[in-house]
């Protein structure tokens, strides 16, 4: 005969308890446990660039993750230029509450934006009274095209909203999580009902936690 052995169990440690009767099985009542906050501080890489302001310092645009960005090529001598008026209203309107507009003059179409980031500065005060952060002028397109406006209309980097630059004032949204959530064409003015329905619904959204738009 062969002598008797230990059986093992495989339970896990909990499911035997209850098997035994000594642990309680939850009750259907019992609160779900809250959900965990958002912590990924990682940069996004929409943000991860740096780009020099229109005067010359250099500017990292991880700062503005946990905000809600609206990303804008500009020119001083365009029929659009007169939405410099409505993106600085929306600026005076939601910054406290997170939105940080950008702005970024290229000369790309037709020379609509000739003068220099010295002269493009001049305009902005005198003419607007640009409050919002103005970067250098760059290229949104062609063989020179910028790092940045090659992330944001390359297939790859953004499907949902890739594609070329087709004007002056075309509108990239960015949500607190660092997605791309929104493109707005050029002749689509800041202040279209469309357009703030989209950044007042990414300021409801609270920001990553540990994130400078968190503070």
């Amino acid at each position: 005969m062969k002598p008797v052995t230990a059986t093992r169990f495989a339970l896990p440690l909990t499911a035997l308890a209850v098997a035994l009767g000594c642990a309680e099985t939850p009750s259907a009542d019992s609160p779900s446990p809250s959900p965990t906050p958002m912590t990924d501080t990682s940069t996004p890489a929409v943000l991860d660039f740096e780009m020099p302001a229109l005067t010359g310092d250099p500017v990292d645009l991880s700062q503005y993750h946990g905000r809600v960005v609206l990303i804008v090529n500009t020119a001083s001598q365009c029929g659009l230029t007169p939405q410099y008026e409505q993106l600085q209203q929306l600026h005076e309107q939601y910054a406290d509450d997170g939105l940080a507009i950008l702005g970024f003059p290229a000369n790309n179409f037709n020379g609509q934006e000739p003068g220099t980031d010295a002269d493009i500065a001049v305009f902005c005060e005198q003419n607007y009274g640009v409050g919002f952060p103005m970067f250098a002028k760059l290229s949104v397109k062609g063989e020179d095209q910028a790092p940045l406006y090659a992330f944001l209309t390359g297939e790859e980097t953004n499907p949902g909203f890739a594609g070329e630059i087709t004007w002056n004032f075309e509108k990239f949204l960015v949500g607190r999580d660092g997605r791309v959530v929104a493109r707005f064409a050029p002749r689509t003015r800041p202040d279209a009902e469309e357009v703030v329905a989209a950044i007042q619904a990414e300021l409801a959204k609270p920001a990553p936690v540990g994130t400078p738009g968190a503070e």
